[in-house]
């Protein structure tokens, strides 16, 4: 991560941070992460009623997460609007206020991602770290900018999406 990486990412606001404590928009930014979609697209693949997918969808047009793309005529002649996601949530730092929301919502939408995707195609290792203060630290540091360096990195002809969660905690 450069010096660059770190100014660039501020805290969220309330409403910012209100916005990520959902499942279901989580999923929605990825979705939206590379490619617009519009909302009926983004129901088909969440296996959602459209009118429950729009309800997150505005929520996340009002706290800055998604912008809407010039609208386009859809297949029996109906306006679309595809809605993109603004990498917002990649840019922020402090959740405090809803550490325990985001945190459940982050989880859930992996745990939705990893059913969908079937658990033979989930590739996981578990192990334990010995770390000082400093050593977590670092290790958080490197984790970011590895993730960092691969989401920056622009894709290849044939590319892949790949959902990654990473998780550390405690071990008791």
């Amino acid at each position: 991560m450069t010096d660059d990486d770190t100014t660039a990412r501020r805290p969220a606001s309330r409403a910012e941070a209100a916005a990520l404590a959902s499942a279901v928009r989580l999923r929605i930014i990825r979705l939206t992460a590379k490619r617009a979609l519009t909302n009926k697209e983004i129901a088909g693949r969440l296996g959602k009623d459209p009118a429950t997918t729009l309800y997150h969808v505005r929520k996340l047009v009002a706290a800055g997460f998604l912008v809407a793309q010039p609208s386009r005529t859809g297949a029996r002649g109906s306006k679309e609007i595809p809605y993109l996601g603004t990498r917002l949530s990649w840019r922020l730092t402090d959740k405090a206020d809803y550490a325990d929301e985001i945190g459940q919502a982050a989880l859930a939408a992996y745990l939705e991602e990893v059913t969908d995707a079937g658990i033979a195609e989930l590739r996981q290792t578990r192990m334990i770290l010995q770390l000082d203060e400093a050593g977590l630290t670092e290790f958080a540091r490197r984790v970011t900018a590895l993730l960092e360096d691969f989401m920056n990195r622009p894709p290849a002809p044939d590319s892949h999406d790949v959902g990654v969660y990473v998780a550390w905690y405690p071990s008791r």
